[in-house]
Parts: structure tokens; sequence; C-alpha cells
């Protein structure tokens, strides 16, 4: 199937690294052309020179006020046009409810919930009819993971802020998808799994409830990214699409 991604212009947050840089990998195979970001200069550009001529990459943090226009005006100055963004961010820091600092949890929100939200609305201020605004979430939304308050906490409600968005701009014919991945075997979750201080058996527990029996790949994520952001997606807005092998409880 053409998934319609051909000389489509996406943003990519997060895409030096794991999810975003999976989903990067997919739209690019597709056709399509992608302005990656992430904090570390030295790591963004060379992700970017490995996705190849199709790619540029811009170093900046999400929590900064100002990088929003900096990446769509990085899209239009390198490949002329802009037709949707992807958020991803790395994964606020491990932790209870009783352990995580102030300092934590507003780091977290300005990095994970409130850059997120900025650029989501500048993104729908610069897209036409067939634009997309995609968030990389977490399971969280729907079931708290253990260790891991500070997503818990922020998660849920971006989907939320996800949601209404996408109510408000369907009549402009702009789309707004959720993905919400499980244990998809990136450094994060390995890093996660080494916490407990037995990775091997920890990840052994988690592949023993997952209907799969086994933890996604980077490659099986980004290939749902690139479907859900493409125009062979066109009918799906205002969904948190579980990446998870079956993992959620629920429908």
């Amino acid at each position: 199937m053409d998934l319609g991604l051909k000389d489509r212009v996406y943003i990519v947050t997060g895409g030096s690294r794991g999810l975003g840089n999976a989903s990067a990998r997919a739209l690019v195979a597709e056709g399509a052309k992608v302005v990656v970001s992430g904090r570390d200069e030295k790591t963004v550009l060379a992700a970017a020179a490995e996705l190849g001529p199709d790619a540029v990459g811009v170093a900046l943090d999400n929590a900064d006020p100002e990088s929003a226009e900096r990446l769509l005006a990085a899209a239009r100055a390198h490949f002329g046009r802009v037709d949707g963004v992807l958020i991803s961010v790395g994964g606020p820091p491990p932790g209870s409810a009783t352990d995580n600092t102030d300092e934590q949890w507003r780091t977290a929100f300005e990095t994970v919930f409130l850059g997120a939200v900025r650029l989501a609305r500048a993104a729908v201020a610069a897209l036409g009819d067939g634009g997309v605004v995609g968030f990389v979430l977490s399971a969280s939304v729907h079931e708290p993971v253990p260790g891991l308050t500070v997503s818990n906490g922020l998660r849920p409600g971006l989907a939320g802020f996800a949601k209404s968005l996408a109510n408000e701009v369907g009549p402009q014919g702009i789309r707004v998808v959720g993905l919400l991945p499980a244990r998809i075997d990136t450094d994060r979750v390995r890093e996660l799994d080494a916490l407990t201080g037995d990775a091997d058996t920890a990840r052994a527990g988690n592949e023993s409830r997952i209907p799969l029996r086994r933890y996604g790949t980077p490659d099986e994520f980004g290939r749902v990214a690139a479907f859900v952001l493409s125009p062979a997606a066109s009918y799906l807005t205002g969904i948190m699409l579980p990446v998870d092998g079956g993992t959620r409880h629920g429908f």
C-alpha cells in the first residue's frame, strides 16, 4: 500500500534516538522528508546524516519557548513546507510518588508537557487541510507504570490535551493522534529493566505478561507512526493507539 508520504515534510522531535528516530527512519523510507531535533547537537546531526539527504537535524530543547518556531522555520527553509509533526520526548526520571522532587516535576513539565503543547499549538497554526499532529505518549495514559510516577502524571494530561485539540482543529481538516508504546526494546526500556537490579529477570517477567510474549522493536513502532501520520490514515483522529503487543487489559 502506498502511504502517500512521498515529498511530504514532517518535524520529529526526539528524532536522534529511540522511538523518534525509528519513526523518522520509517517516514524517510516511505519517501518523506524530515526535520529531526534533539538536545545534543553532535548526536542529532549524526542522526540526520544517517537518515540521508531527506533529513536535517536541529539541536534544541523542547522546553525552550522558541523551539517550536525554530523547527517550523527549519522545515520551511530546507524543504519549503510542513505537513505534520511527531512530538516525541525522552521519558521523565523514574521514581515513586513520594520520592520525585519538585525540581524533577518542574523540569519534566516544561519539557514533556508544556514543550509538547507549545509545538502542537504552533503546528496547527501552520498546517492546512491534511495536516497532522502526532504525540508519542505511553501506555501510562491508561495504566500507571510502576516506578514512573512523573510519566504517570504527565502523559494522561497530554492525551487529554491531544483529544481536545483534535476536536477543535478537526473542522480545519487537521488530525491529531497519539501513540501509546509499552515495552519497546529501546535504550530507555533497557535502562528501566536494569534499575530493578536484574535486567534479564525483569525483561522475562515483563514479556510473560505481554500476549505476544516479546518486546516490540523500534522499527515496528516506527512503521505504525509512519502510517498514522500518512494520508493513508486520513480518517483517524482523536485516537490513542496502543503499540504494546496486546499489553493493555481493556479494549
